[in-house]
């Protein structure tokens, strides 16, 4: 049975002026405030040494399992707010209906938070009701991701290391950030691009590339996710690196509200 969304957040104002989305009844109205519904699918990162998922990303998809284009391309500067945070209580509320036992990844949109200490608190009040623990909430926001202020971007970071909330960049290598990224946001895990990764195997100059990453978050602390591995080949060779953390259709495809068991080598 779906459990997409049918609604969006309520709007309470604070003495100071901030108008904040808050998670009591914040599905109630999606439909008049986004004018179009939406759901999720999960896909796991799995970690190979522990031999069990790490976590599982929640990814945007249409009421009916559309992909997520169907859904992104009716988000504006109009409504971007609404849809991130709805987003969020979306993964929250489903991930905990599904029973979750591992980490949540959620997908956000840092142009859409327009104050970090304001925009997270629907995001806290919806795991407290949904029994998700925070330290198990991790946020990714991907290196492509046009930022319009930077320091805004850190501002967010470092609001979400304060409470304790794991904090991710995507798709690292795919945009012009790169090692900026890493050093001004001080991520706890690093997602290498999935072109990166596109057959590795056969290709030294990704090996290079991937395998200097890989040096450099293990020196840094930061874990290091592969995503996008497609088949036994580029997982040896990624493997051969120290990597641990793995994402992609060979170990799983996402599953549309649901939690898919992943092949583990």
């Amino acid at each position: 049975m779906s459990d997409h969304v049918t609604s969006s957040p309520d709007i309470e104002v604070f003495p100071d002026g901030v108008r904040q989305v808050t998670c009591r009844n914040c599905l109630a109205d999606a439909k008049n405030r986004l004018g179009f519904d939406f759901s999720m699918a999960f896909q796991p990162i799995v970690d190979v040494e522990a031999g069990g998922v790490f976590a599982y990303e929640a990814l945007v998809r249409g009421p009916d399992g559309e992909g997520a284009g169907s859904v992104l391309s009716q988000v504006d500067e109009h409504n971007r707010y609404y849809f991130d945070q709805a987003a969020r209580v979306t993964a929250i509320r489903l991930a905990s209906k599904l029973g979750i036992d591992s980490v949540l990844s959620i997908n956000f949109m840092p142009n859409a938070v327009y104050k970090p200490q304001a925009c997270i608190r629907a995001t806290m009040e919806a795991a407290a009701i949904y029994g998700i623990d925070p330290n198990r909430l991790m946020f990714e926001v991907t290196e492509a991701e046009k930022i319009l202020d930077r320091n805004h971007l850190k501002s967010i970071f470092d609001e979400y290391r304060e409470r304790g909330l794991l904090r991710a960049i995507d798709d690292y290598g795919e945009g012009f950030a790169g090692l900026n990224h890493l050093i001004e946001l001080e991520p706890d895990v690093v997602k290498v691009d999935l072109n990166l990764v596109r057959g590795i195997d056969s290709h030294k100059s990704r090996q290079a590339v991937v395998r200097s990453t890989a040096i450099m978050c293990a020196e840094m602390g930061i874990d290091l996710v592969a995503e996008g591995v497609e088949t036994a080949a580029e997982y040896e060779t990624l493997r051969e690196y120290g990597i641990r953390l793995f994402q992609g259709y060979w170990f799983a495809k996402p599953a549309f509200e649901a939690l898919p068991e992943p092949r583990l080598p």
